[in-house]
């Protein structure tokens, strides 16, 4: 075993026993890093790897929004893996690849669970997606992905355990749900710059299932207390920055609602010794693109919109466009000034993306502006995505829009 190694098992046995001593019996804090943890991004300095004398740099964080496979993306996938054996997720995704796999650490939200190997699977309105959907994912470049979201529960307990354990396969790290109640209080842990990065994920609701019998931990629900307990004792067990992904909101509206604009200022306003206990929020859920906005000095992202989705439909029953755009949220995260103040966001970024439904891909709207000028339709979509995510005076706190 190297010195840098023997550091590192140093730090992770600090880093379970700080959690397990802020465990509480009712809600359980995250005791342990969880057993899908896996390596660094090859190439991505950190504290796991490079220079055991390297100090903390800082590093990037992209999120983006629902992976919602309906039956039609289904079908793409099926058309598009080898032999047209299987379920191929990886074609769809190939557009943003290059952004997200750029990335220090990058973020997805599954909005669905994933049905038996052989199927049957199904869209709208009871989902259960192809396990495929993991490992492309991974291969996609994300890290960690939420899972709590109003379709958690669509095939109960089985969907839930299949869904982690084809992230544990592909080796994607998750958090919002889990198999067992230590496993749903432990966050996912993921390391950048030389920061330790725990990310949590509630939803509003799940459609009316109730949860599991016996298992009233299995699905994470917003609950104001809840999850700043959770943030604080994740920071007491050594997180440098702590990212909640929300599912919440109110779909088809662009504005957000009482509930995000409520919960989102009390949650940044919350400090423990001067300290925000959460640097950064993630929503997603309502199919279109929401601002973004800095409240109390931290970024909350309203709603990133649908990543990966079929033709969507509004409330009246309309073919919605709006239900195939989304943006990327890329934020840079530098270290502290001093011991013991937290990591700043120094730059933030965001990126227009939409699903091309009729070719199943998603694209990265200003990389396809390039090469394809003549397109009214991806210039439209940028203008609709840029004028939602400003829409609350970001641009003055500095979020610009990237090329790439």
């Amino acid at each position: 075993m190297t010195s840098t190694t023997s550091r590192r098992t140093a730090a992770v046995a600090a880093l379970v026993l700080a959690a397990t001593a802020g465990c509480a019996a009712e809600h359980p804090a995250p005791a342990r890093l969880p057993h899908h943890q896996d390596s660094e991004r090859p190439g991505t300095p950190s504290s796991a790897g490079g220079s055991a004398t390297a100090g903390p740099r800082p590093f990037t964080l992209v999120a983006t929004g629902d992976v919602l496979p309906h039956s039609s993306t289904i079908e793409r996938a099926a058309s598009d893996a080898p032999g047209r054996e299987g379920y191929d997720f990886r074609p769809m995704l190939a557009g943003v690849k290059p952004v997200i796999s750029r990335a220090d650490l990058a973020i997805c939200h599954m909005e669905t669970v994933y049905g038996p190997d052989g199927g049957p699977f199904t869209g709208y309105p009871a989902f259960k997606s192809p396990p495929q959907v993991a490992a492309a994912l991974k291969d996609t470049g994300y890290d960690s992905c939420s899972t709590a979201s109003n379709h958690s529960l669509d095939d109960g307990a089985d969907g839930i355990a299949r869904t982690l354990r084809a992230f544990d396969k592909a080796g994607l790290k998750h958090t919002g749900s889990g198999r067992t109640a230590t496993e749903s209080a432990t966050p996912a842990l993921l390391e950048a710059g030389g920061a330790k990065v725990a990310q949590l994920a509630y939803t509003y609701d799940t459609n009316g299932y109730p949860m599991p019998d016996g298992q009233p931990w299995a699905v994470h629900l917003i609950d104001e207390h809840k999850i700043l307990a959770d943030a604080r004792a994740a920071r007491r067990a050594g997180a440098d920055v702590v990212v909640v992904s929300l599912h919440w909101g109110t779909e088809w509206q662009t504005e957000p609602d009482e509930q995000q604009l409520k919960l989102g200022k009390a949650l940044t306003a919350s400090r423990t010794g001067g300290r925000p206990d959460i640097d950064l929020i993630l929503g997603t859920h309502a199919h279109i693109p929401q601002a973004y906005e800095k409240v109390n000095g931290t970024w909350i992202v309203y709603g990133e919109g649908d990543q990966i989705a079929g033709e969507m439909f509004n409330n009246s029953g309309a073919r919605d466009p709006r239900g195939n755009m989304s943006s990327i949220a890329r934020f840079t995260f530098a270290p502290p000034a001093r011991a013991g103040a937290r990591w700043e966001v120094t730059k933030a970024e965001f990126i227009p993306q939409w699903v091309d439904a009729d070719r199943g891909r998603v694209v990265s709207l200003p990389e396809a502006l390039r090469t394809s000028p003549d397109r009214e339709d991806y210039r439209a979509a940028e203008a609709e995505i840029r004028e939602a995510v400003l829409g609350r005076g970001a641009a003055g706190d500095g979020l610009r829009m990237a090329e790439r």
